[in-house]
Formats: structure tokens, C-alpha cells, sequence
């Protein structure tokens, strides 16, 4: 394949790893992309059982609903403490290890009856995403060359949108027909499967200079004092809690509109052209980082206006949904390749601060979207969130030496 694709591994390796061929990269890079699946849909899968979940263990869908908050939180809370712990092992290592904790706790979630232990095996399982979000990230870009880091990322936030698009409607409807414990069996198995992937063709990656003396010795502030750290991490909140707030509040705005039943259609406008989008990121994000990142802030800002301005307008709703498919399909790869560029040697602990602040930023948006919907009502949300979009946007552009700084491949 041409060597612009977004999916095609560099031709050189990484220096660390030039012995490895294209096809151990290509496969590495694929079970990582699976990774990413399955640590989506820990996250997300809950979400489309929870009458399911709610009658099995006699309880309300919105206790049900903490099965998604006490792994977010998980995941928020120990990414940071896990990774500094763990960031003397081999990358390889500390992915197994998370996937592991994938298996354990899903099967535990199968077979429980009660409800405390599913919330505990919950929790367990977030901390284990936490971990793996901060891995992958830096696995996917010690794989390759430096010029093509950002290509490998793309590819390995695949598994994110394909879970969204695919994985959650289907574990929806196997629960309904086959019911929602051989769900959470069935990620169980899909982890043990990566295992054994993982241990018998990707191989062994360490973090570079990352297990170097100064490098050891840093601590997670020292980390966010380096020029740049800061900036994409700012970025992330305000990216985050804007496009979270819009999406899971999406549907009250719909309606508020008089257009609840278009629901569906435009979900799965933006969910198509998340794919379409990452794909271009892929390709690009290497070489104009910083033209990608403020594009797509400021056609997300374009679409939260046009929403705001022509709420009832059904052709205005689906040409937004269009650009906000695109706009924030690429964001997690644009905002690890730029932490990972600002972090160095650092770089993991670096992409565990990002998942923090992700996690946490996406419980805010719950916070934030219910706070405007109960007081102003959904009419108001794109006149609140448009703020937090072009606060992102300023940032971005103001962090022109370091976060979002264009960067030459090498």
C-alpha cells in the first residue's frame, strides 16, 4: 500500500526495533487497535444494558447507570498512580497486565449477583482502562519512526470509534437476545485472546530514555512543569467537557427542537464521519499538527453556533453533525501526539495525566450539561458550551512553542 495511508506502518521501524518486519508492525499495531476496542467498550457497553442490568439485580436504571461512573472514575483516579509504578516495566508488560485485570474483572461481572461486588469489579476494570489508555498511546508511537508516530496512533485509536459505532449497538443487542452476563463474558474472552496475541507476536518495548536515572526520579509535577504539558492539558478539559456535554445531552436538545425522532439518524451521521475524519488525521497529523488542531476547534465552535442559531433547521442539524463527526474524530490521537511531542522522555506519565483529566473532564460534562438543562433549559446549551469551545481554540493557538507547535517529522 501507498505509504500516505493512514494505516500503513512506516517501512523503517523505530531504531530500537529495526530487526522488527512490517508484518510484526503491522500486527502489533492491529492488537493494539483491538486494545483500544475492548478498553472503549469497558467504558461504554454498560450504558446500552441498563434495563437489562437494572432487572437482574432489582435495582434502578440510574443505579445501574453507576456502573459507568465507578469506572470512569477508576480510570480517572488511577492512571497517574498506575503508570508512575509500573513505567520501569516494558511497555508490553503493562499492557498484559491491564488486560489481564480486563478478563478478571468482566468474568467477575458475569457471574456476580450482587451488586456491591459488580460496582467493586467495575472499579477494578477502570483502573485497568486507565492504565491501558495511558500504555497505548505510547506504545502505538515507539513502534515506528518519528516521522510516522502520529500515523501509528490513528491506527490504534481506531478500536474508539468502531467500539462507539459497532461494538455498543451490538453488545445492546446481544442483551436483549442472548442477555447482558455472556456480554461482559464475551469482553472477557476478547482480553484473554489480546494476552495471548500480545505475548506471542508484539514485541518487548521499553520507554526509551524513559528508564534513565532523571527520568525515574521524576515526579508526576515535575512532568506537568515541562513547557507544553500544560497547554494540551487545558485543552483537553475544555475539548472534552464542551463535546461530552453536547453529546450525551444531545437527545433533551433534539427535543427541545421538536426533533426527537431524528435522534438515530443524526447519531449515526456523526459516528460515520468520526471514521471518515480519523482517517484524514492519520494522514496529516505527522506533518501540520497545529492547523489540524485549530481546524477542528474552530469547526466545532462553527457547528455549536449554527445549533444555536438554527436549532429547528433539519438540513443545519445534519451538515453539523457532518463537521462534528469530523472535527472531533482525530481528537485523542491530535492531543497524545501533541502531549507526547511536549512530554519526551516523559511521555508516559505525561498520557496518564491525560487520561485523568479526560475522565474527569467527561464526568464534569454529566455535571456541567445537567446543571444548564435543569436551569435554563437544552435551548441554552450550545450558548454555554461555545465559550468552553473557543477557550479551547485561544489556548491552542496561544501554545504555538510548545504543545501545539508544528512539528517537522524527522
Amino acid at each position: 500500500m501507498p505509504a500516505s495511508s493512514p494505516a500503513v506502518p512506516p517501512s523503517s521501524p523505530s531504531t530500537a526495533h529495526k530487526h522488527q518486519s512490517d508484518a510484526t508492525v503491522w500486527a502489533s499495531l492491529t492488537a493494539l487497535m483491538l486494545a483500544t476496542f475492548v478498553a472503549a467498550a469497558n467504558e461504554t457497553v454498560p450504558a446500552g444494558l441498563l434495563p437489562q442490568l437494572a432487572d437482574s439485580f432489582h435495582i434502578s436504571e440510574s443505579w445501574a447507570g453507576q456502573m459507568v461512573t465507578l469506572c470512569a472514575l477508576g480510570a480517572g483516579l488511577g492512571a497517574v498512580p498506575l503508570t508512575v509504578l509500573m513505567r520501569s516495566l516494558s511497555r508490553r508488560t503493562v499492557l498484559v497486565v491491564a488486560l489481564l485485570g480486563f478478563a478478571v474483572c468482566n468474568a467477575v461481572t458475569a457471574f456476580s449477583s450482587d451488586f456491591v461486588l459488580t460496582l467493586a469489579a467495575r472499579f477494578v476494570v477502570g483502573l485497568a482502562t486507565g492504565l491501558a489508555w495511558s500504555e497505548i498511546a505510547t506504545f502505538a508511537r515507539r513502534l515506528v519512526s518519528p516521522s510516522r508516530q502520529g500515523r501509528a496512533l490513528a491506527f490504534a485509536m481506531l478500536g474508539v470509534p468502531l467500539a462507539l459505532a459497532l461494538g455498543v449497538p451490538a453488545a445492546t443487542t446481544l442483551g436483549h437476545l442472548i442477555g447482558w452476563r455472556w456480554v461482559f463474558g464475551g469482553l472477557s474472552a476478547c482480553a484473554l485472546i489480546l494476552v495471548g496475541w500480545m505475548l506471542l507476536i508484539v514485541p518487548e518495548v521499553t520507554n526509551g530514555n524513559a528508564t534513565s536515572a532523571p527520568a525515574a526520579r521524576a515526579r508526576a509535577t515535575d512532568v506537568l512543569r515541562l513547557p507544553g504539558v500544560r497547554p494540551v492539558l487545558a485543552v483537553v478539559m475544555l475539548w472534552v467537557v464542551a463535546h461530552y456535554t453536547l453529546y450525551t445531552y444531545i437527545a433533551p436538545f433534539l427535543a427541545s427542537s421538536g426533533m426527537s425522532e431524528r435522534l438515530a439518524t443524526m447519531l449515526s451521521t456523526f459516528g460515520i464521519f468520526t471514521l471518515v475524519g480519523l482517517w484524514g488525521v492519520g494522514l496529516w497529523v505527522d506533518r501540520w499538527l497545529r492547523r489540524l488542531v485549530l481546524t477542528a476547534l474552530a469547526t466545532f465552535v462553527v457547528v455549536i453556533v449554527a445549533f444555536g442559531c438554527w436549532p429547528t433547521s433539519w438540513p443545519v442539524l445534519m451538515a453539523g453533525a457532518v463537521l462534528w463527526g469530523l472535527s472531533f474524530s482525530g481528537a485523542p490521537t491530535i492531543l497524545q501526539t501533541a502531549l507526547g511531542n511536549a512530554a519526551g522522555e516523559h511521555e508516559n506519565v505525561a498520557q496518564s495525566m491525560l487520561v485523568t483529566v479526560f475522565n474527569l473532564s467527561f464526568a464534569a460534562s454529566g455535571v456541567l450539561g445537567g446543571t444548564v438543562l435543569s436551569t435554563w433549559g437544552a435551548a441554552a446549551l450550545p450558548h454555554v458550551l461555545v465559550m468552553l469551545a473557543l477557550a479551547a481554540w485561544v489556548v491552542a493557538f496561544v501554545a504555538r512553542r510548545h504543545g501545539f507547535a508544528t512539528r517537522t517529522p524527522h
